[in-house]
């Protein structure tokens, strides 16, 4: 069974940083994709960002310029560096890997870590 673990939330002030960390218990290259979602409290889920195993990593419009999505494949490890944070950045994160074999899509999300920009 795949276990991603997030980490690296907390309690930042606007205009501070922080990088969250998601650590697969598996190869991430057997993913499609892996990806950043958050979700702030009454809101739907939404994308952040996006690591997919070939092409271009999208950013959601509100963190673009902001925000980098990384990983390293030593690790199996992906990654959100969030910089210049804002309050309306508070959510929480969630990391999720898909997988596809043939017709069959499999989504994999982690437990989530807080994130609240705060003075």
């Amino acid at each position: 069974q795949v276990q991603l673990v997030e980490s690296g939330g907390g309690l930042v002030q606007p205009g501070g940083s922080l990088r969250l960390s998601c650590a697969a218990s598996t190869n991430i290259f057997l993913f499609n994709v892996m990806a950043w979602y958050r979700q702030a409290p009454g809101k739907q889920r939404e994308l952040v960002a996006a690591y997919p195993r070939v092409g271009s990593r999208p950013y959601a419009d509100a963190v673009k310029g902001r925000f980098t999505i990384s990983r390293d494949t030593a690790k199996n490890t992906v990654y959100l560096q969030m910089n210049s944070l804002k309050p309306e950045d508070t959510a929480v994160y969630y990391c999720k890997a898909e997988r596809v074999v043939g017709t069959t899509t499999t989504n994999y999300w982690g437990q989530g870590t807080q994130v609240t920009v705060s003075s």
